[in-house]
């Protein structure tokens, strides 16, 4: 099998001197230019997370048309068998393969998703550069035109005028892929399992608190105090400059953090670009010859989701909540920034490294993640997110905290930032948790009452029970029954 091997690519694509970061595949060939030339056309609008889905999608179909060549009659059949092997798998029931593929089985999502990826892969090699179609359209069978409009109108019901039908929608309702995947399972909008409110002082002064280097300590209990206490995503944190924080004027023991668009946030102290800029992404450039962390690749990349902002200066104002721990961050703030002055910086950002090896660089999100599971190891507790303990919880207990104090919800979805109320619906619903705590709380306010399953001159207890029988799990009457063939 040929050997393919995915890595990233630094693509000059004009005389300038700028760089454009792609990842690419490599072939015994050189690098596969049709995806290359893809992933360039899209760079401009696109995310590095859908770049390397698409890399990845692309490796497998490869991978499966190197070992299977000349056995399909048309493309589309060899589209179709490739999609059955990623839901089924490769292996059969003895746990061999031929193909040496040895894929495991799909989850339905996860196929989903590589099938859309080929799509506009395919789709636009076919426009572009006169490639055969894998998955053609087909005329929709009525049963798929309204599976079509309920998906178009699941994607814009929430959008402002997108109860408007744009012109041609009833020919896209016509239409459908040759080939698609699996139907997935229903869910609802979601358990979002938040942080154990109990956890958080532990966490916070057993936890964070005692790590051995004391400037370690106070930059995780700032991230932690942003997480917990505004709402901010791990992500959104790293974002943060020292500039970014100042003296709430309604409240002097407090202040207000503003978190800036990586790149299109309002550069510090009013300044000006030589060529009249005023953004971050100028400023970065100029000043410190680099790129917003949310451009960068590896490690290094720090991603930014927030699409709604608060000012035309494009950043997000953090809300307190409660509103002591605006305080309790204040003075943390205070001696963090004693700590960070003496050492030299070359970035604006105020989270760093304190590590011998990488100390003043910006702090990256791995190296907290590794953070976030020491502390929860110094209060005997791991990394487990049906359990709520990992960094996002907190954002979701910030949520659910507000929720349950009777907040109205639009002041929740400006406190979290959403586009929508419908995105906060998995912040602020009830959780698995808190439908089993509520059930408990109910079951314990029926101790002493007869329960209405039996009647209430029928003493409740184990050998009563017993004597009406269970006909669906034993018919015979083998243990059950007045009189039971075994007898306990």
């Amino acid at each position: 099998m040929v050997a393919l091997v995915k890595a990233q690519a630094k693509i000059k694509v004009d005389n300038t001197g700028a760089l454009l970061n792609v990842p690419v595949l490599l072939t015994d060939q050189g690098v596969f230019d049709p995806l290359l030339d893809y992933l360039i056309s899209e760079s401009h609008h696109r995310s590095l997370p859908w770049m390397n889905r698409v890399v990845f999608s692309c490796q497998l179909l490869l991978e499966y048309m190197e070992v299977n060549k000349g056995l399909f009659s048309e493309p589309s059949l060899l589209f179709l068998n490739f999609v059955q092997r990623l839901s089924h798998g490769t292996i059969d029931t003895q746990g061999y393969d031929p193909s040496g593929l040895f894929w495991l089985p799909r989850k339905a999502s996860n196929v989903n998703q590589i099938i859309s990826a080929l799509n506009g892969l395919t789709d636009w090699l076919a426009i572009n550069q006169n490639t055969t179609l894998l998955n053609p359209f087909t005329e929709a069978t009525s049963h798929q035109e309204r599976l079509n409009y309920a998906a178009w109108h699941k994607r814009n019901q929430y959008n402002f005028l997108g109860h408007i039908k744009p012109q041609g929608l009833s020919e896209t309702m016509r239409k459908a892929r040759k080939i698609r995947g699996k139907k997935d399972v229903i869910k609802t909008d979601g358990d979002a399992i938040s942080f154990p409110e109990q956890l958080f002082k532990p966490l916070f002064i057993d936890g964070f608190g005692k790590a051995k280097d004391p400037r370690v300590a106070l930059r995780d209990q700032l991230i932690l105090l942003l997480m917990h206490g505004s709402g901010a995503r791990e992500s959104d944190a790293l974002h943060l400059w020292v500039d970014d924080v100042f003296e709430d004027p309604t409240n002097s023991n407090s202040v207000i953090v503003r978190l800036y668009h990586p790149e299109e946030g309002k550069a510090p102290h009013r300044w000006i670009g030589r060529k009249r800029q005023t953004t971050r992404s100028a400023y970065l450039a100029e000043k410190y010859h680099l790129v917003p962390r949310n451009k960068l690749t590896g490690t290094a990349r720090v991603g930014w989701k927030t699409r709604i902002v608060d000012h035309s200066d494009n950043y997000i104002q953090m809300h307190w909540f409660p509103a002591y721990l605006g305080e309790l961050f204040a003075v943390l703030w205070r001696q963090y920034l004693l700590y960070l002055l003496p050492i030299e910086r070359q970035h604006p950002y105020a989270f760093i490294s304190f590590s011998k090896a990488k100390i003043g660089n910006p702090f990256t999100l791995n190296a907290f993640n590794q953070s976030y599971k020491a502390a929860l190891a110094r209060i005997n507790r791991i990394v487990s997110k049906p359990e709520g303990l990992t960094p996002h919880g907190h954002r979701h207990v910030y949520g659910r905290r507000m929720s349950n104090a009777g907040i109205n919800v639009k002041i929740i979805q400006k406190a979290l930032h959403h586009a929508s109320l419908h995105s906060q619906t998995v912040y602020t619903q009830p959780g698995i948790r808190d439908v089993s705590v509520a059930l408990e709380q109910a079951t314990q306010k029926l101790d002493g009452q007869h329960h209405s399953l039996f009647r209430e001159d029928v003493e409740l207890n184990w050998k009563t029970i017993m004597e009406h029988g269970f006909d669906d799990i034993d018919p015979n009457g083998l243990f059950t029954g007045r009189y039971p063939k075994f007898k306990g």
